[in-house]
């Protein structure tokens, strides 16, 4: 079943802001979401990404700024015209009708003839392996059945952009990573431009196309999943994407500009290519968890206070000198224990340099 004819539906945010008064909720965004994109906004609880969500369904004002569909302007057109199907976290299903009653509402609304009808609810049905349960209610369904029927009754109306508001996070984590895969393949099948808002940056990556990183109304970075855990632009968006956490220290950069001083009283070299850090510049160096190494003979001194066995993989947590905290991901076992100091090498070509004051990538 393909969907929405083969209109293109590209997504344009040109400065788009939305304000309450003097407060600026939305910062003036822009933003390109090509035809048939999977594109995930995340970011921190309110950093603006489900206003900017109602903002593209309609279901709420944009204050400045265009938001464009396809060749079309959109600001002035109502949520029903714009051609869009709105998943939310609530599911909002409902409750007294049965799921195939669910799934066929929307379609009876704008007078679709009942063969098509009952035929577009038994190909969602099946595709989403919900044909079984046609004639049941909401409340006899597990969170991921209604989800499903949530998904079913959007997919139905065979809309030019879907949009998923926290669709997942009601659900136990097995199911989520389950309907993660289900949802991704559904794009897949169908094509569509679809817009998804979560703060799970893990769900982020797996799912993505193209990711926009959001924080207080801005627009951080916006790129591949993989450019910007590679190659984050600066210290907020370094810290929120890739999980663990990457670890942070700061430092002084020595005259001959490859020597930084830490302020753990370590210091290390620095590459003589690829940053732009200038002597005595005051800088964030950081490392993922899983390029640190803990070796006889790294120069990053630490002390272990926690240690965690997964088995394939382990994870040590601790502290540097001055009470900065480490992360460490190591493949396999360990033997290291709670209380012991290690001493740390870093992979050379992986750390990141960040202007600590302007916070912005010292990447060349």
């Amino acid at each position: 079943m393909k969907t929405g004819g083969h209109e293109m539906a590209r997504l344009e945010l040109r400065n788009v802001v939305k304000s309450y008064g003097a407060v600026d909720v939305i910062k003036g965004v822009d933003l390109q979401v090509n035809h048939g994109e999977f594109c995930v906004f995340v970011g921190p609880s309110g950093c603006g990404k489900s206003t900017l969500l109602r903002m593209i369904a309609g279901l709420e004002p944009i204050t400045g700024g265009e938001i464009a569909i396809g060749e079309e302007v959109v600001n002035h057109i109502p949520a029903a015209d714009r051609g869009l199907a709105m998943v939310f976290q609530s599911y909002a299903l409902y409750p007294h009708m049965t799921v195939r009653q669910n799934l066929s509402f929307g379609l009876e609304n704008i007078n679709t003839p009942r063969a098509e009808i009952a035929t577009k609810v038994g190909e969602v049905a099946k595709m989403l392996q919900i044909d079984m349960l046609l004639d049941r209610r909401p409340k006899d369904l597990s969170g991921g059945q209604r989800q499903r029927v949530a998904i079913g009754r959007a997919v139905v109306r065979e809309p030019r952009v879907f949009l998923f508001d926290e669709p997942l996070s009601n659900l136990d984590a097995e199911l989520r990573v389950d309907m993660r895969g289900e949802i991704s393949a559904l794009h897949k099948r169908l094509g569509n431009t679809m817009i998804y808002v979560t703060h799970d940056q893990v769900e982020a990556m797996t799912m993505a196309d193209k990711i926009a990183v959001l924080r207080l109304g801005e627009l951080e970075q916006f790129g591949r999943p993989l450019d910007l855990y590679n190659a984050p632009e600066n210290l907020f968006v370094a810290g929120f994407i890739g999980s663990p956490k990457m670890n942070f220290l700061t430092g002084i950069v020595g005259e001959d500009r490859t020597h930084l001083t830490l302020d753990t009283g370590d210091a290390i070299t620095l590459p003589e290519t690829g940053f732009a850090q200038r002597s005595g510049q005051k800088v964030t160096l950081g490392l993922r968890p899983n390029d640190l190494h803990p070796d006889g003979n790294g120069a990053l001194h630490a002390e272990i206070r926690s240690v965690e066995q997964l088995g394939s993989e382990s994870y040590l947590y601790g502290h540097f000198a001055d009470g900065t905290p480490l992360t460490v991901h190591n493949p396999g076992q360990t033997r290291l224990q709670t209380g012991d100091r290690v001493t740390l090498t870093a992979n050379a070509e992986a750390i990141h340099l960040f202007d600590t004051e302007t916070t912005r990538s010292l990447r060349m």
